[in-house]
């Protein structure tokens, strides 16, 4: 398993407490039709190979919901998994054990998408210098969720929000007067080891962001050919990341041009959740 910065304990706690209190509001009404000393087993299993993300979200559900339901993995945060491969056994009261399926579920099959997807980039690249990154185009409540899945699956976080890096895009520029007055600024404001970054859609603002002083430049919707042009005119006075229109297909070619860093908005905005299902013992 990686080394996976790790997500606290609290604030998984937050978010399970919220989605808990949205689906559950003042109770479960068909799990109540369940007389309330019945016991049960279940497991979760996974229908499809992935890349698992999201164990400690289903533990805090379950907790919350009761804490006598006991939860056993087989599998951890960044393991690869199989079709059909059971992740964990529950045992505990069958109220909880129902009311918490779903939400749990929801977690564990976001997440494990998410990281899914990062590995996919990840390994499309594999031999090249380019680093797979993440951007801020995150489902609303659940960034730094998916932030934590995106580095289960092997990819790096770009910046987490506004607030912890510097990216000066189009409408800063315009707004600011030119790409080096945007510089200037960032440089006068920024605290020390903050990152900055300034997109270009061009060549030509690439040489201005490079005379500016700019020490990453973002390339965004470039060619291929631009970006090897980029690569070559840069000669390592700056490091560049390619983003815009990268896909599984297309994303070997740009590694192989010489770029530091590819971000790729699709692997948190269009999640495909992982198919899994929770199956109760009978009796």
């Amino acid at each position: 398993m990686p080394n996976i910065p790790a997500i606290s304990d609290e604030y998984v706690e937050s978010t399970v407490r919220g989605a808990l209190e949205e689906d559950v509001g003042s109770g479960d009404l068909t799990a109540a039709l369940v007389p309330e000393t019945k016991f049960a087993y279940a497991e979760i299993v996974t229908r499809e190979d992935a890349i698992l993300c999201g164990t400690g979200w289903v533990d805090a559900v379950f907790r919350q919901l009761d804490p006598r339901i006991r939860v056993q993995w087989t599998a951890h945060d960044a393991d690869a998994v199989s079709a059909n491969q059971p992740l964990c056994r529950l045992e505990g009261p069958a109220r909880g054990l129902l009311t918490g399926e779903r939400t749990a579920l929801n977690f564990l099959q976001l997440l494990s998408g998410t990281a899914t997807a990062a590995r996919r980039y990840v390994d499309a690249v594999r031999g090249t210098p380019a680093t797979i990154l993440d951007t801020r185009k995150t489902l609303p409540g659940l960034r730094l969720d998916q932030k934590y899945a995106v580095r289960c699956g092997g990819a790096q976080n770009h910046r987490i929000g506004l607030y912890d890096g510097i990216l000066i895009k189009e409408n800063h520029v315009t707004t600011a007067g030119s790409i080096e007055a945007a510089v200037r600024a960032a440089k006068a404001a920024a605290p020390a080891r903050v990152l900055i970054e300034v997109e270009v859609e061009n060549l030509d603002q690439l040489s201005r962001a490079l005379t500016a002083g700019a020490t990453r430049i973002l390339l965004d919707n470039f060619s291929h050919d631009d970006v090897r042009r980029a690569v070559d005119s840069t000669r390592g006075r700056a490091k560049l990341e390619v983003s815009g229109g990268v896909t599984l297909k297309t994303i070997r070619a740009l590694a192989e041009t010489g770029v530091d860093y590819i971000s790729v908005g699709d692997i948190t905005k269009n999640v495909r959740a992982v198919d899994l299902s929770m199956r109760f013992e009978s009796g």
